[in-house]
Parts: C-alpha cells; sequence; structure tokens
C-alpha cells in the first residue's frame, strides 16, 4: 500500500493507493458508483472493473481520494496486467462534489501511478470527461459505440448455420476450458475480451444476471468455433448481445450473423423490449452486420491514452 497527497489552494484531499479493498471499502465505492450512474446514466466503471473490487487481483490498484473531511468523494482503478498494452483506468466522483478538482488529481494520480504510460475510459463521452482528458494531456485514442434495436415485432430471417455446424447451449464447468481457447482467439486483438481468464468466467457465472439458457455455442465435429453469450438487465428490461466471437479459421461465412440472430430470438422470446450491444467503431464488419440487423448508434464511450 501506499499514499499519495495531493494539495491544492482549496485545500487538502488525500488519494490512497490500495491492492486490495476491504468488503467496508468494496460497499462504499460500490455505493458511490451507483450514485453517480444513477446521475449520469450509466456507470462510470465497467462490468470488469466492479468485479475487480472484490478480492486481490494481479496488476489492479484502487485510488481512493477523500476530501478534508475523510468523506469518500472519488474512486479511480488502475489495471496493468497487459503485457504490452498502457496501463488501463477509469474513474468517478461523486456527484455532488464535482467542479472542484476531484477529478483532475484522480487522473493526475493515474499518471504517476502508469508511469506516465495510461489508457483511461470516458463512458458515455460526456463533456466534462473530454475537458479533463484535454486537461491532463491525452488524446483520444478508441472509440467504442453501444447500438440498440427494440426486439418488439422482430422479424429477422432465419438463421442460416454453415455446413456441419450445430448450436447448443453452454454447460458450466464443462466447456469452461474450451470456451476460454475460444474466445482468447477470436479476440487476440482485443485487449480486454481476449485476455478473459477462469476467474473472470467465474467472477460472471456468479452473477445473478447469469444464464446458461442464453449462452449459446456454435460446434462442429465436436469444436466449439463461435459462440453467443446474450445477458439481461432485468432492472432496465434490456437484453444485451454481451459477447459474439468465431474462432479464426471459421470466420466469412455467416456464423457470426446467424449466432446473432440466434440470441436476438432468444432475448425477444424472454420479453424484453430492447436488445444493446458495445462494437467498436473501427470494426467496420461487425459494425455492418449489426447495422443490417437493425442496430443504430445509442451513446458512445471513448478511450483516451498518453502519449508517452
Amino acid at each position: 500500500m501506499s499514499d499519495v497527497v495531493v494539495y491544492d489552494a482549496g485545500g487538502p484531499r488525500s488519494i490512497e493507493v490500495l491492492q486490495e479493498l476491504t468488503p467496508e471499502l468494496v460497499r462504499d465505492v460500490l455505493l458511490l458508483v451507483g450514485e453517480a450512474a444513477d446521475a449520469d446514466g450509466q456507470p462510470a466503471v465497467s462490468e470488469q472493473g466492479r468485479l475487480q473490487l472484490e478480492g486481490a487481483r494481479p496488476g489492479v490498484r484502487h485510488l481512493l481520494l477523500h476530501d478534508a473531511d475523510g468523506e469518500l468523494v472519488g474512486y479511480a482503478q488502475l489495471e496493468d496486467s497487459d503485457p504490452v498494452e498502457a496501463p488501463a483506468g477509469e474513474l468517478v466522483v461523486r456527484p455532488g462534489q464535482r467542479g472542484r478538482g476531484h477529478g483532475r488529481a484522480l487522473g493526475t494520480a493515474l499518471l504517476a501511478e502508469s508511469g506516465k504510460r495510461l489508457r483511461v475510459w470516458a463512458h458515455g463521452g460526456h463533456p466534462a470527461a473530454r475537458h479533463l482528458a484535454q486537461v491532463l494531456g491525452l488524446s483520444l485514442f478508441r472509440e467504442l459505440r453501444q447500438m440498440r434495436r427494440p426486439l418488439t415485432d422482430l422479424d429477422l430471417p432465419e438463421p442460416v448455420l454453415p455446413e456441419g455446424v450445430s448450436v447448443r447451449t453452454f454447460r458450466p464447468g464443462e466447456d469452461d476450458e474450451q470456451w476460454l481457447a475460444v474466445n482468447a482467439a477470436a479476440f487476440a486483438h482485443h485487449p480486454e475480451q481476449g485476455s478473459l481468464t477462469q476467474r473472470d468466467l467465474d467472477d460472471r457465472k456468479a452473477q445473478g444476471w447469469f444464464d446458461p439458457k442464453g449462452f449459446f455455442l456454435a460446434e462442429k465435429d465436436g469444436a466449439i468455433v463461435g459462440f453467443h453469450w446474450t445477458k439481461v438487465h432485468a432492472d432496465q428490461g434490456i437484453g444485451e448481445v454481451y459477447v459474439v466471437g468465431v474462432r479464426p479459421g471459421a470466420q466469412g461465412g455467416g456464423l457470426g450473423r446467424a449466432l446473432t440472430t440466434i440470441g436476438l430470438r432468444h432475448l425477444a422470446g424472454e420479453g424484453l423490449p430492447t436488445a444493446m450491444l458495445y462494437v467498436d467503431a473501427d470494426n467496420k464488419p461487425a459494425v455492418t452486420v449489426y447495422e443490417r440487423l437493425g442496430f443504430q448508434v445509442y451513446e458512445t464511450d471513448l478511450m483516451y491514452r498518453s502519449e508517452s
């Protein structure tokens, strides 16, 4: 554990950097993230970041910002587990405490902790986040789009699977190892999705939303060649195309579109009125597929990085 203290003309504030949070701190951070999400319309800390709050995680550090009265008013997370990419960060400031330099203090601490090699997410691309990135000297690096489409009166052509391919649902425990291998191969270019481990998978299987009936695997000759994992946000009434992947060598034959259609039909059958998904703006083939399936851009997450 190390401490970083940042001062400004308005008085002292402290930023404590921890490798692991106590259960009480996990609760406090989740409350802060939830309060900010209510104000902003979406969480400033991703699902992966929230899962990484509990327990020690290799390469993960937690930055807790307290004001002069000792109140937790900001949180940031830094993940430095990728051997190639710069460390990735996320940060959030309590809504009632914004405009006081706390975001800049957290961003400066993230830069210091990362050795000025930093990638940081601005979920929703809000103007204040864009301004903070500019103040910190960060440049736009990546655009992640959230796309949505209605599921009511879903009218999609019957999915056509490549010859010899069949689809079944995920068997927890039995399919873990093979699925992780296919996921890593399908997303070898993707810094977050492609690096999922057994612990990451177990974290998701332990969540209340996990349902193997909505996790579809495409097989050929007994081997997984693709998948579509759906997710239900029950509190929002939204179904998510959580992740669609096709193993290299099985791509280009329409399997991804067929799996997406199968998952959308499943979500519509669950009575959900809307479907959503995330896709990188520069992934033109995927964007084209989703647009043809009726998806439109809803909002955008932006990632900035330092020039070092």
